[in-house]
């Protein structure tokens, strides 16, 4: 027979997955112990734990991670390892995090040629072009004007590429591996409109030259509609001035369009008439379709999730309750809705969403769930206000060329054996 807690549990799909309303039920008992009769004298005077008899650490001018947590790092990605160190990403570990705010040492980067040591008293942004006044504005002049602040993540139109259809088997991986090239912080900066109002937009102007201060002086194009709508040049991020490898001393933010075209040291902008046609908008970040047409300029993001528990590194810890939970984020706008599915799609129940519903920001989706011990499957879908809803691997692939990398936001799924192993799979 089942037991009085168990009966009574709402469940809302299939393999043990309960209703929301689980979390706020009174008299639930999810790890099946209590510490009923637990005596405190055995954590008290002399039993008492070491660090509870004597004086803690002093104060310090910078506030560090304790030493436990040591392992929470971000994960780096060399493809071409000694020969050139500068080039590549780190990701976020998103398996060790909770919330949805990444913390500035755990942003992830992608660098095509290393972070400059940039001295931000000899830095300069300069706007010039199809304007009526060219600006040469110092990081110390930009500090003066008006700021706002926004919190949205940074996605790398790269990320989920080890889950793409380039590989015939998929790869058993953290989730930090296979979605962590996407953060979020809250940015504050001076909005670019305000700056090209000041310049003088000429007519004709509808697209801007980006051009960042490292030594490969990345660059991209962006439409002007974009960089009056709600883009800024950002200086601090979670409070903080822009850390080096986020692109200190300022960067061009653009919520929902990837990460490539947010370009970092930013140094120039040129106002154009029409695209530049640069060299990481041509030979990379272009969508190739599975009719042998390419889309070359995809800017926004896809709705996507991601389940960040259970799910690897880690394994279960025997049968009973768990939450299931995870991130969920779209560049087209906010999300509203995200399903967790445990019998591998067969079912759906509605997770409940802790964060506010921003635009272009993450929203964290929680789940109850009762694992019985059998063999089951974890996914997510994510849906967002423009009616974009997350799609399967399958339709992913049948719309997008064999090893296409970019934009990748179908399902992930989870597969769990009835030992607790854990591994990444196919559904």
């Amino acid at each position: 027979m089942k037991s009085t807690t168990e009966n009574k549990l709402e469940k809302v799909a299939g393999n043990g997955l309960l209703g929301r309303r689980a979390f706020f039920q009174k008299g639930i008992v999810w790890l099946g112990a209590s510490a009923a009769g637990v005596s405190m004298a055995a954590t008290t005077g002399d039993a008492a734990p070491p660090w509870m008899k004597t004086p803690g650490a002093p104060l310090r001018g910078y506030g560090q991670p304790s030493p436990h947590t040591e392992a929470t790092q971000r994960q780096l990605l060399q493809p071409y390892g000694t020969m050139a160190p500068g080039s590549g990403a780190s990701v976020t570990p998103l398996q060790d995090l909770n919330g949805i705010i990444t913390p500035n040492g755990l942003h992830f980067e992608r660098s095509h040629n290393g972070v400059p040591a940039i001295d931000p008293e000899q830095h300069e942004l300069f706007i010039h072009g199809l304007v009526g006044q060219p600006l040469k504005i110092s990081y110390n002049d930009l500090l003066r004007y008006p700021t706002v602040t926004r919190t949205c993540f940074i996605e790398c139109s790269g990320n989920g590429l080890f889950n793409a259809n380039l590989a015939d088997e998929p790869m058993q991986m953290p989730v930090g591996h296979l979605h962590g090239l996407m953060s979020t912080s809250e940015w504050t900066g001076v909005p670019l409109s305000l700056l090209l109002d000041e310049a003088g937009i000429e007519a004709g102007a509808a697209w801007l030259l980006a051009e960042g201060a490292d030594p490969v002086a990345m660059s991209r194009s962006i439409p002007v509609s974009k960089a009056m709508d709600d883009a800024m040049i950002a200086l601090y991020q979670n409070g903080e001035p822009v850390r080096p490898e986020q692109g200190y001393p300022m960067r061009l933010l653009l919520p929902g369009f990837e990460g490539n075209m947010q370009v970092k040291w930013l140094r120039r902008i040129k106002v154009t008439d029409r695209p530049t046609y640069t060299k990481d908008e041509t030979s990379k970040y272009s969508d190739h379709l599975a009719d042998g047409s390419s889309n070359l300029f995809s800017f926004t993001m896809g709705v996507k999730s991601a389940i960040t528990r259970p799910a690897l590194p880690y394994r279960m810890q025997g049968k009973g309750f768990y939450e299931i939970t995870g991130l969920a984020w779209s560049g087209h706008g906010a999300v509203t809705r995200v399903e967790v599915s445990a019998d591998g799609g067969t079912s759906w129940a509605d997770a409940e969403l802790s964060s506010p519903a921003l635009s272009m920001s993450p929203v964290r989706f929680r789940s109850p769930w009762q694992w019985d011990g059998s063999p089951s499957v974890l996914m997510s879908r994510a849906h967002d206000n423009k009616g974009n809803v997350q799609m399967s691997r399958a339709d992913w692939s049948v719309k997008y060329a064999a090893g296409h990398l970019y934009h990748n936001n179908s399902i992930q799924a989870w597969a769990i054996a009835t030992d607790g192993e854990i591994k990444n799979v196919w559904s």
